[in-house]
């Protein structure tokens, strides 16, 4: 999965170590975990090296974070953990208690939704759909941290997350839009 440090999808092993916490409980057995999702407190039985995906899928019905690879690899599992991009298929549940989980469904709703996502439905940056969860998720992160980015930036943020369809000329568009319109906004 990983070597020297870097996983095999380009993030660094410090920042999702740092994202995935050190665990709490026996791996083996299954209790009540507390996690803060899109703002809201939930208690879930799970064990505690139960992939956070399968919590937000199975017990939370949270279905913006899609099973791709199971690795870590595609990105269609991505959410945001406090503020970073985290594949959510390879951190365990008990690494996430006492940290801020944001799903798709937290940025925004139909009908009010995240500039970003917004952006995306202005430029049809979509085909299937499928990856859109990690595109937009990865953006939500890069944007958090560089509100301006040139396009340049843009595909290095998104060059791990796998789109099949081609629709990355609109995907990069899509989060220039959103930059542009955060700018306008004042941030």
């Amino acid at each position: 999965m990983y070597a020297n440090g870097i996983f095999a999808n380009g993030l660094n092993r410090d920042v999702c170590s740092a994202a995935i916490g050190t665990g709490h409980r026996n791996s083996m057995t299954q209790g009540t975990i507390r996690l803060k999702v899109n703002g809201g407190i939930h208690d879930v039985e799970a064990a505690p090296d139960t992939a956070l995906l399968y919590v937000l899928r199975n017990d939370l019905a949270l279905n913006g974070p899609k099973y791709g690879c199971g690795l870590g690899e595609c990105g269609t599992c991505t959410v945001l953990i406090d503020g970073v991009a985290a594949r959510a298929c390879v951190i365990p549940v008990d690494g996430c208690v006492g940290r801020e989980i944001t799903t798709l469904e937290g940025l925004g709703s139909r009908d009010d939704p995240d500039p970003l996502q917004a952006a995306f439905i202005r430029e049809a940056a979509a085909q299937c759909g499928y990856c859109l969860n990690g595109m937009i998720m990865t953006a939500k992160a890069l944007l958090g941290r560089n509100p301006h980015p040139s396009e340049t930036e843009v595909r290095e943020a998104l060059r791990y997350n796998l789109c099949r369809c081609g629709a990355h000329v609109e995907i990069v568009r899509a989060v220039m839009r959103a930059a542009g319109a955060l700018a306008e906004a004042g941030d």
